[in-house]
């Protein structure tokens, strides 16, 4: 029961992760003129500052030293978002159907890793 709760709370946090990306992003390129990039590296950094702190907190309720959980937290972020990647690639060399829909399978696969090695890896109470 409590991974499921996990799971549901991730699903929240990972909500709220896009919200404040889109905003922030929205924000600095529509009210204060800030280039595409330059918003969009604001935005992501801001949603994942967001999700390590609500997933650290509430999904996971982890006791790690923050300095600790930081760490293993980008670590698995990087791992993750390669591990997507190398996917994505894989899907659109292998596969005949439209690009985007493999970028969604990857986006599944990213989810459901990060999940875990937030759970038994950056957010391990030790």
């Amino acid at each position: 029961m409590k991974t499921i709760t996990e799971i549901i709370k991730y699903g929240i946090v990972g909500i709220s992760n896009t919200i404040v990306t889109a905003l922030i992003i929205y924000i600095m390129m529509k009210w204060c003129g800030f280039p595409d990039v330059t918003a969009n590296i604001a935005g992501y950094a801001a949603g994942v500052l967001n999700s390590f702190v609500w997933n650290k907190q509430w999904t996971f309720r982890s006791e790690a030293a923050w300095g600790k959980s930081a760490l293993r937290f980008g670590i698995a972020f990087a791992i993750c978002y390669l591990l997507q990647l190398g996917l994505l690639v894989y899907l659109n060399h292998t596969l005949t159907i439209d690009p985007y829909y493999n970028q969604l399978i990857a986006m599944v696969f990213y989810t459901a890793i990060n999940f875990l090695f937030n759970k038994f890896y950056a957010f391990k109470d030790e």
